[in-house]
């Protein structure tokens, strides 16, 4: 019985037959540019994704240095605006005779007439600073 089963069989050459072969080989050939285009498009997918992550991370990055640069000028602009209203207080000041006159004889040692200046060392006044508190 198992040479009866091998027989040979031969294709009809139809119409019919012709045309179904026609429509598998042009479906085979739309299967295979289906998958071509599908594996171009996740490649130029994956590439545009790629770059814009890169751009991402590259600006997040760039952002960070520059919120703390923006962190420190804010320091920067604080410290000066005390230090600005410091001068502004030390004009008033100088605006005022006997505070120049208090700053000359601390600073250039003057005194008015029979005045006498007496220098205690830094030192000494540093140490009874301490010692008080």
């Amino acid at each position: 019985m198992g040479a009866m089963n091998k027989r040979s069989v031969t294709k009809l050459q139809s119409e019919y037959v012709k045309q179904h072969e026609r429509n598998e080989v042009s479906a085979s050939r739309r299967r295979k540019l289906l998958i071509r285009r599908l594996s171009m498009f996740f490649v130029l997918a994956s590439i545009v994704s790629y770059f814009m992550i890169s751009t991402l991370i590259s600006q997040a990055s760039s952002l960070e240095e520059i919120k703390g640069e923006q962190q420190q000028l804010n320091e920067t602009l604080a410290g000066l605006k005390k230090s600005e209203t410091i001068l502004k207080e030390e004009i008033v000041k100088l605006n005022d005779d006997e505070y120049i006159a208090k700053l000359a004889r601390k600073d250039y040692f003057l005194s008015e007439e029979g005045e006498v200046i007496f220098n205690i060392p830094k030192e000494k006044e540093e140490n009874k600073e301490k010692s008080s508190e």
